[in-house]
């Protein structure tokens, strides 16, 4: 992003403008849905009372997945929708989406072997596949994806699924929707809406400063996640009959348990199912509970009982046992689930529900209930179709073949990186190219040599790649760097991010709240 385009992002105190939509909710959900408005010619601001992808949508399982274990609800549109949408994602982001393999030991005292190939039938078949292989049965005693686990184990099924960095999808979102005019306005908080004068009239405060500001909209798109009835309730004075059911879902990262690039799911006695995933090369990802939350989701917290769960869980199945002291990190997010009616938290479905409600064919405002990261875009389109009466001249869908920022010429990257920057070595290669993909080049930019690459903070994280996410990805602390636009966060010691955040602060200008070296996406 040039500055010039940064500069656009401010929005004046007081302004007249009024927008097209406002979006309240900085993930994935709102970040898609401000994309594709953004992209058919809307005006857009989106609201985020903290970072983007700060909640649910980065302690997701950081899978891109049809939901295998959805057949067993007879959930098949939902599973056929989201096989259709990881194969457009695999396609439209393969710097963030990869293929991946999943080995699922059997057992049959859980599932009988009918049942799981009929479930890998319909999987493989209910859309085409363009990328990913089939499944296939394998012998454990064998194959090499058998040795890490428990002798008992003989057989198995392999099939396919996909990984995603689930909190640069939703920043890059953003990042394409502020490109294509979206004004982004982080750590912006909704005190109120209501509509006056044919137009939404919402209240915002600008965190740090206690400066609010009225902002004006013709529609209002409720994405706020774990928050969105508490949103009608108290910002909109409004009531629902709807219900949110909020579950929260836990995951811990140990030292890895295997060496291979594919991954397991593991059958429980209760049956739950519970992931373990090649994680960052040097760890395993493994998750998660269900577990149903009442409280503050801002406040959520991966318990003792749920580290033991998964503990037990993989010690079931591996010849290395894991324990408490073992975790190296772990993150817990609430689900906000359209509560249907079920009785156990594992069995509520993750398809979303979108409830518009207008005055006088005017204003409408529209809330979304549920959702999975892997149907973010098409729940966008969703949310655009829904809303195509109020802008008639809005034009039509457009995301599933235009890729997100830096999903093109991808080809040989690695190659051409390392003839011109080899000073970068490969692994940081590596690295720069998952998280930016072609747009490395731009965050390389006057870049010949290590000098130019700046200050380094740890783990080869330097300056230059510090002041490129603050002024285009819109980072403000060491936070925004080490956990959502990547996982430094595992590597660096509590000084290294200390003195992240310390040079981070001084390149802010205090009475602002915005970056020295160009403007901020904000408002206010």
């Amino acid at each position: 992003m040039t500055n010039d385009l940064a500069e656009k992002q401010i929005m004046p105190t007081n302004s007249n403008q009024v927008f097209d939509i406002v979006v309240i909710g900085g993930g994935i959900n709102g970040c898609g849905v401000a994309r594709d408005a953004a992209g058919r010619g809307l005006s857009v601001c989106l609201l985020e009372m903290n970072d983007l992808a700060s909640a649910t949508s980065s302690s997701s399982s950081k899978m891109i997945h049809g939901g295998l274990r959805y057949l067993e609800n007879y959930e098949f549109r939902l599973v056929r929708e989201a096989l259709k949408e990881r194969e457009v994602l695999l396609e439209i982001a393969p710097h963030l989406v990869s293929p991946l393999s999943f080995v699922f030991p059997h057992v049959s005292a859980m599932r009988p072997t009918w049942m799981i190939r009929l479930g890998l039938f319909l999987y493989d078949n209910l859309y085409r596949r363009r990328i990913l292989h089939g499944s296939k049965s394998i012998d454990l005693r064998t194959n090499p994806v058998g040795v890490p686990l428990e002798q008992g184990y003989t057989k198995a099924f392999i099939y396919s699924d996909a990984r995603v960095d689930d909190a640069r999808l939703v920043i890059l979102n953003a990042v394409d929707a502020a490109e294509r005019g979206a004004v982004i306005a982080t750590r912006t908080r909704c005190i109120s809406a209501s509509r006056v004068n044919n137009s939404w009239h919402i209240v915002t405060s600008k965190e740090g400063s206690g400066k609010q500001e009225v902002i004006f909209a013709k529609a209002l798109i409720n994405a706020s996640g774990p928050w969105v009835k508490s949103l009608i309730e108290d910002c909109l004075d409004e009531s629902s009959k709807d219900e949110v059911r909020l579950v929260k879902g836990s995951h811990i990262v140990v030292p890895k348990l295997f060496d291979h690039d594919k991954a397991y799911i593991l059958q429980n006695t209760d049956q739950r199912i519970v992931f373990a995933i090649p994680y960052q090369r040097r760890y395993t990802l493994i998750g998660t509970t269900d577990v149903d939350f009442r409280g503050d989701p801002s406040k959520v917290f991966t318990s003792n009982d749920e580290i033991d769960y998964l503990c037990e869980v993989v010690n079931l199945y591996f010849r290395r046992k894991v324990k408490r002291s073992d975790v190296i990190w772990k993150y817990a997010g609430v689900r906000p689930l359209y509560h249907d009616g079920v009785d156990q938290a594992q069995n509520v479905t993750r398809d979303y529900v979108l409830k518009l409600t207008d005055q006088d064919e005017l204003m409408p405002v529209l809330h979304i209930f549920g959702g999975k990261i892997t149907t973010y875009r098409k729940l966008a389109e969703a949310v655009l179709d829904k809303l195509q009466n109020y802008f008639p001249a809005m034009t039509g869908s457009w995301t599933t073949l235009e890729p997100l920022p830096g999903g093109t010429s991808l080809s040989n990257l690695s190659v051409s990186l390392m003839q011109s920057h080899g000073f970068l070595g490969q692994d940081r290669i590596d690295r720069l190219i998952a998280a930016y993909g072609s747009r490395v080049w731009k965050l390389l930019e006057n870049v010949n040599s290590e000098i130019d690459m700046g200050r380094t903070f740890g783990a080869g994280l330097t300056a230059c790649e510090v002041k490129y996410l603050m002024e285009n990805e819109f980072a403000r602390n060491a936070a925004d760097v080490l956990w959502r636009r990547g996982k430094l966060g595992l590597v660096l010691s509590e000084a290294q991010v200390l003195e992240l955040d310390s040079w981070m602060a001084g390149k802010y200008d205090n009475r602002n709240n915005v970056p020295n070296t160009s403007a901020a996406m904000s408002i206010g």
